[in-house]
């Protein structure tokens, strides 16, 4: 893995790559609610995205939800049916920890980020401790320097020098949100690229999650550059969907409340030399 990441503050992080001056690309995997300890989550799905990753020399980076974290005490939601066996031995937050930190443990070296989503702020308020600092740890980042644990939305700065020397080949801005409200049944939370896209004019790339819901929505923007020529450019915006399966087995809160079923998944980032510019190009395709 060749990536190095730093963090400028809590809410700004850049991740920097060496490439060739030409003919180069650098892969990306990002995901969000993966909800890893709950019972109703596709491990196998997790482990071929992370399996391609390691496959592609791919940086890893997580929005959010790593962990589902409801079954413990004084959690409304509790429902043992939802919790995984080895999270019922009376040490439930620190077992959570430890068990993903395992499973996940074979894909420590290209993991880079991870960012709290809802589920682990609401045990940071509650019981005070905080699963994304100590999963972090577990996983091994005083050697490697990451994973890096970002604040709940905030940018990540994507660079490429040459190998030969540190001349710039490019930059991608990405912003990250863990993601708020409920989609909506018809939109599925697309209408807030229409906000989004106003608030965050440096932004390439938007991501979200928190919903369950899948899409790429990208947007045309018409821009004046400093000589006082106009060109278009595009703002991407990507749904992560996740990886818990809520509707199938009819029987859960999801199925209550009238919750329709949901993808599973995650995005591939690819960033490459577009050789038609000479400048840092990308691509969104879906983690399958």
């Amino acid at each position: 893995m060749n990536c190095k990441i730093k963090s400028l503050s809590k809410d700004s992080h850049e991740i920097s790559f060496k490439v060739p001056r030409t003919g180069w690309e650098k892969w990306f995997l990002l995901g969000s609610d993966r909800h890893h300890d709950n019972a109703h989550t596709d491990w196998e799905l997790e482990k071929k995205h992370l399996g391609q990753a390691i496959e592609r020399n791919a940086g890893i980076l997580d929005f959010g939800d790593l962990f589902c974290a409801m079954q413990g005490k004084y959690d409304f939601r509790s429902d043992t049916a939802q919790c995984r066996p080895e999270h019922k031995e009376g040490r439930y937050l620190d077992a959570l920890v430890e068990t993903a930190a395992d499973f996940y443990k074979q894909f420590a070296d290209n993991w880079l980020f991870l960012s709290p989503g809802n589920h682990e702020t609401s045990i940071l308020k509650r019981h005070e401790t905080d699963l994304s600092e100590r999963f972090a740890e577990h996983l091994g980042r005083s050697k490697r320097g990451h994973p890096v644990v970002g604040a709940y939305c905030g940018y990540v700065r994507f660079k490429a020098s040459r190998k030969d020397h540190n001349s710039s080949l490019g930059s991608l801005i990405l912003y990250y949100h863990h993601g708020y409200g409920g989609g909506g049944p018809v939109t599925r939370g697309v209408i807030q690229t229409n906000r989004m896209g106003v608030y965050l004019p440096d932004a390439q790339v938007v991501v979200s999650g928190h919903t369950h819901d899948s899409w790429v929505m990208p947007v045309s923007r018409s821009r004046l550059n400093r000589s006082g020529k106009t060109y278009l450019d595009r703002q991407t915006h990507i749904r992560i969907p996740g990886y818990k399966d809520e509707f199938t087995g009819g029987d859960g809160w999801h199925n209550h409340r009238g919750g329709p079923p949901k993808p599973n998944g995650a995005y591939w980032l690819r960033l490459f030399h577009n050789g038609e510019t000479d400048e840092m190009d990308y691509e969104v395709l879906e983690a399958r």
